[in-house]
């Protein structure tokens, strides 16, 4: 079974992106639909700027089936957003996630951004390993209530 990513430009695939999220981190974490919100939000925005260059997103498959997703999107300044990296508990393992931040970094520097960011949360251990194997350093923490509990949010960055 190898995982195989690939640019979402696929009917569903974005839609796909805000079901997963909603569902993965309800079940996982008790989060609220406010997360659904968001995630729908973040879609939209990219969804709307869809044809800039600077910008893509992925799915990674597994056996034909989509088990996660990872956007980048332009912040400004040369800086790229790394948005919505998610893999399924029945992808995890597989190298998936990996998969993703990797297609996200390629193109990133291919695209001339010279620092990637991202916000996360301190609960998504798995997602923090991979930034961290990535190069991803720390550089804030901040205790938050959002999507109905409390969290602590945390800023990464990687100058490419």
């Amino acid at each position: 079974m190898d995982v195989t990513v690939r640019i979402a430009d696929q009917p569903g695939d974005l839609g796909w992106i805000v079901m997963a999220n909603a569902e993965v981190y309800a079940q996982q974490f008790g989060w609220s639909t406010d997360y659904e919100t968001l995630v729908a939000r973040i879609v939209a925005d990219f969804a709307e700027g869809s044809a800039s260059e600077r910008q893509q997103a992925w799915i990674a498959e597994l056996d034909g089936r989509r088990i996660g997703c990872v956007m980048c999107v332009d912040a400004g300044e040369d800086v790229a957003r790394l948005r919505l990296l998610l893999v399924t508990p029945d992808g995890r393992g597989h190298g998936a996630g990996s998969a993703l931040v990797d297609a996200c970094l390629d193109f990133a520097r291919r695209s001339g951004y010279r620092t990637m960011v991202l916000w996360t949360n301190s609960v998504l251990e798995s997602a923090r390993h991979i930034y961290q194997r990535a190069g991803f350093e720390l550089i804030a923490e901040n205790p938050h209530h959002s999507f109905g509990v409390d969290l602590v949010g945390q800023d990464w960055e990687l100058v490419l």
